[in-house]
């Protein structure tokens, strides 16, 4: 996916091109999903005005990539998830609530979601933020298994199914969030109480 951007008023040719993350796609409204974002895609990024990226990868943050969220004063959240197939690595499913309270929460938004391809890591996360929306569960896999293309995991749609999504509400204490329709209806959360403080990011786990 790419962009041009229009020549200047006064005629200089400032067009260029700004190429999103490979497997990026809106999940809804200041919602975003993508794989691991190269520099060649910054400028993509800037037009989303992000407030806050959720990483899923136990790897450290690349200098070029800390020092663009710090110019666009971008908050990280990384959540350290090995995607390791060899031995297969079962998903952490209290990493991924955390993650999840981060992502409901509208402060942090806009935000994308990304782990290094934006498939299987990612895929779960979007995964249960749709059965917390309350989506059918076949709608569910099958969102997983579109952006997963051929390399889909039964193991990740296991994982998904069996996520319970009253976790959730149990572990948010005093933030509650209510969901209003799905489909072609906007999705929206209703925050009732503001002075809570956001949750932090996971420390990177190697």
């Amino acid at each position: 996916m790419c962009l041009i951007m229009e020549a200047s008023e006064d005629g200089h040719d400032d067009g260029c091109v700004l190429v999103a993350p490979s497997n990026f796609s809106m999940v809804e409204d200041g919602i975003y999903r993508s794989g691991f974002p190269k520099p060649e895609n910054f400028g993509f990024l800037t037009t989303l005005n992000l407030r806050s990226i959720i990483y899923l990868c136990p790897e450290p943050y690349p200098e070029e990539n800390l020092k663009f969220l710090e110019a666009n004063n971008i908050k990280l959240f990384q959540f350290g998830i090995e995607g390791k197939t060899d031995p297969p690595t079962p998903m952490p499913k209290d990493t991924v609530l955390d993650a999840l309270k981060v992502l409901v929460d509208v402060r942090n938004h806009p935000i994308l979601i990304h782990c290094k391809a934006g498939k299987h890591r990612t895929g779960c996360l979007v995964g249960c933020l749709r059965k917390v929306q309350s989506w059918c569960l076949s709608s569910v896999l099958e969102e997983y298994q579109k952006n997963a293309g051929v390399k889909w995991r039964q193991r990740d749609l296991n994982f998904i199914e069996a996520f319970d999504t009253l976790s959730l509400r149990q572990c948010l204490l005093s933030i509650m969030y209510r969901y209003h329709g799905y489909g072609f209806k906007r999705k929206r959360l209703l925050h009732e109480e503001e002075n809570v403080q956001t949750p932090k990011p996971q420390a990177a786990k190697v």
